[in-house]
């Protein structure tokens, strides 16, 4: 095989540290959000759980292209956020990469939410009210106790949401269509190339792109949480 297969073009490489930039950003924004309803859904009752249970996960089943126009409503120029956000800070996030970073965060925000109530459910009480009899609080507690037992739910949930925003494209496209160098991501600079003749090529080369970045934040999720599993465990 040809050396120079293995180069990526200018194209790849925008089009990479784009996905790169919005899915790390993504993941970032969203993961004290999903902290915090991850413990409210694992540890508390409340009237309306079940509710905010079906709003959060309410992004899988919808159609990705209702999430994007939802968003647009919302946070366009003249939506309800978009509007004060443009007003008050001359902020303007539909149809930016901020936008993206947005948008992937909120389809990938339920991934998230499910392995870390998953990894908090699976605590041992116990050792909290071990750690309070110590004199230790519930913040405390919490921080020390609680969030390292659950590490390995949390780096699970944190590498299948960095995943889940590496690939999406419905809610994205909605939202902050397609501008070269702004918001045109891998799945969407790869589309793009699927629209026009002989881009066939250029487009095999993204979706080999695409799957080797996906599997690669798998392959480390595996890895780092055997390790967090072992320290865990010694």
């Amino acid at each position: 095989m040809d050396p120079a297969w293995f180069v990526l073009t200018p194209l790849e490489r925008e089009a990479l540290a784009l996905s790169l930039l919005v899915s790390g950003w993504a993941v970032v924004g969203s993961l004290p959000f999903g902290v915090l309803f991850a413990w409210l859904l694992a540890r508390r009752d409340f009237p309306g759980k079940s509710l905010l249970d079906g709003v959060i996960h309410l992004p899988l089943v919808l159609p990705p292209v209702v999430v994007g126009y939802a968003l647009l409503v919302l946070f366009g120029r003249r939506g309800v956020i978009g509007a004060a956000l443009y007003d008050w800070f001359g902020v303007t996030v539909a149809f930016t990469w901020k936008g993206a970073a947005i948008a992937s965060a909120v389809v990938a925000f339920p991934l998230m939410v499910r392995a870390i109530r998953l990894a908090l459910e699976g605590v041992d009480r116990r050792l909290e009210q071990a750690a309070r009899t110590l004199g230790c609080g519930p913040v405390r507690t919490f921080f020390v106790v609680t969030l390292p037992l659950a590490a390995p739910g949390l780096l699970a949930g944190v590498i299948l949401a960095f995943a889940r925003s590496l690939s999406e494209f419905g809610a994205t496209i909605t939202f902050v269509s397609n501008i070269p160098g702004e918001t045109r991501t891998l799945p969407i600079a790869l589309y793009a190339l699927t629209q026009v003749p002989g881009g066939d090529a250029p487009a095999f080369r993204l979706c080999v792109i695409s799957v080797v970045v996906a599997f690669a934040a798998l392959l480390a999720s595996e890895i780092l949480a055997r390790r967090v599993r072992e320290r865990i465990g010694s």
